[in-house]
């Protein structure tokens, strides 16, 4: 593998519209991206929490896949969610969504097998000896079960395929070590909104962001005066973002943020089980936080 580099800006974390009946939507789908796309998204992450990817067959996540990528026609990067805790079936899939058109992979920690960080280790180096696309780690501790520590990190940011992680630990100290201690080239992205500010301030490269789904402009417009140093108007978005950042996790994601969507009439709010709508009680709070962020 020839050395790659890893997105950076503001991705967005696409929800995936299912029709009424639970089929993938793909209309809605396409219509999407190219919303999206000009908005001022960086790049595209399909298939990864948000998107349900765990309810999904392999030829659904091929064709989710398949769809972004065509409709991105090269314009943005596609930083497709390949992850299992199965280190077989991750390279069985990460191989068939390069097939589909994927730019990039996004790796997550193996979910509920908890292995030791050596074993960690050994899950992502595999699968980037074997895969022939770069590799973002996604490090989110609070599905998972486990924890890639600083030094894990550091240690797979050697290999030439693995060339950034999306970090959604909450632990500022791990991701400032990462910083700190990461090889030239490598993106520390955040996976939490909320922590994209801070993030951003100590060097970090920017966002895999769930809030964009709903706000693309203002999530993108955010991480890019942070990066750039403009840490007054970073603040100013910040707040005006906050309440749909927070929104977005007052029930399991992506249940606010497809309800969100349903409002803004991008898409019906239709979840696989078992996630199920938005609880009525929580509705004005997701409309309340739109019109906060400016968007509805």
């Amino acid at each position: 593998m020839s050395a790659a580099s890893s997105p950076a800006g503001c991705g967005t974390a696409l929800a995936t519209p299912f029709a009424a009946n639970g089929a993938i939507d793909e209309a809605a789908l396409r219509s999407f991206v190219d919303w999206q796309i000009d908005e001022g998204i960086d790049f595209l992450v399909p298939c990864g929490s948000t998107g349900e990817a765990a309810t999904m067959s392999l030829a659904e996540q091929r064709r989710v896949v398949g769809i972004v990528a065509e409709q991105a026609r090269g314009r943005v990067p596609v930083v497709a969610g390949a992850g299992s805790n199965d280190t077989e079936r991750a390279i069985e899939l990460s191989r068939a969504l390069k097939e589909a058109g994927a730019t990039h992979l996004l790796h997550v920690a193996p979910p509920y097998s908890r292995p030791p960080q050596r074993g960690l280790a050994l899950h992502f180096r595999r699968i980037a000896d074997a895969v022939d696309l770069p590799i973002i780690l996604y490090n989110v501790p609070s599905r998972t079960g486990c924890n890639i520590e600083a030094a894990t990190t550091i240690e797979l940011a050697g290999h030439r395929g693995i060339v950034g992680t999306k970090e959604a630990s909450g632990l500022l100290p791990q991701i400032t070590d990462i910083i700190m201690g990461r090889p030239e080239g490598f993106a520390v992205l955040s996976g939490d909104d909320e922590m994209t500010l801070s993030i951003c301030a100590l060097g970090g490269d920017g966002l895999i962001s769930v809030a964009s789904n709903a706000a693309p402009r203002l999530m993108s417009d955010l991480v890019r005066a942070a990066r750039n140093g403009d840490l007054s108007r970073a603040r100013d978005l910040h707040q005006r973002a906050l309440p749909l950042m927070r929104a977005a996790s007052v029930e399991s994601n992506p249940i606010p943020i497809k309800a969100a969507l349903a409002m803004l009439g991008r898409f019906e709010s239709v979840l696989r089980s078992p996630l199920v709508p938005l609880d009525a009680r929580h509705e004005a709070t997701v409309r309340s936080a739109l019109q906060h962020a400016g968007v509805l």
